[in-house]
């Protein structure tokens, strides 16, 4: 199973918890953290939830709550992909 990219994750925070006017998700956001990007707990816990229907995965709720940036959430998911994979 591949692995989540950060265009997919941009695609699936916007389709889970919208967008900000005043953020451009298109550019360099990796190490940005989900606040400053206009995205609350909620709003990454509802796209963990679509990402665990979808690659079918377990995410732990406290890492996920931990992950304060696209790339330390990103790394989560992806190690969780390929744990799957690999079983």
């Amino acid at each position: 199973m591949p692995a989540l990219t950060i265009t997919e994750l941009t695609d699936l925070l916007r389709e889970c918890a919208g967008e900000a006017e005043a953020v451009n998700l298109d550019g360099d956001v990796l190490d940005v953290p989900f606040e400053v990007l206009g995205y609350d707990s909620l709003a990454v816990l509802q796209t963990t939830g679509r990402i665990e229907r979808d690659y079918d995965v377990t995410l732990d709720e406290d890492a996920v709550t931990d992950a304060e940036t696209p790339r330390q959430y990103l790394e989560l998911v992806n190690e969780a992909i390929s744990v799957k994979a690999a079983a």
